[in-house]
């Protein structure tokens, strides 16, 4: 939880089983907004939706001729990270990476908010 202007931000780490699953969540919790013509906006209190994706725990490597020796590790699940004002229950989709991918600018990696009830 950090605070800017007086304001509480609280920053949530997702995993989720794919994209699919991860949208339809987000636009359950209101977090996104479906428009018609424009794909989404933030719901009220929302400042920032990071699609993280999949995550490359190690790269592949290739022979001369381009042919993969060892296919790329890839961390289980599809990511995302959410900061709003608002508190949302994420469930088992809220994670505590050991290694985070990504940090909200301003807003120290290891100092992001984690909710010590969902650990």
């Amino acid at each position: 939880m950090h605070r800017v202007n007086n304001i509480i931000m609280n920053i949530f780490k997702l995993k989720y089983t794919d994209k699919n699953q991860a949208v339809y969540d987000l636009i359950a919790k209101n977090i996104l907004v479906p428009q018609e013509e424009d794909g989404y906006i933030f719901g009220e209190g929302v400042q920032a939706v990071v699609e993280i994706g999949l995550i490359i725990l190690a790269q592949p490597t290739f022979d001369e001729k381009g042919n993969e020796l060892i296919p790329a590790i890839i961390a289980d699940g599809y990511h995302y990270d959410v900061m709003s004002t608002e508190m949302y229950d994420f469930g088992n989709n809220l994670v505590v990476p050991k290694n985070p991918k990504h940090a909200f600018a301003g807003y120290p990696i290891t100092e992001e908010y984690i909710p010590t009830d969902n650990l």
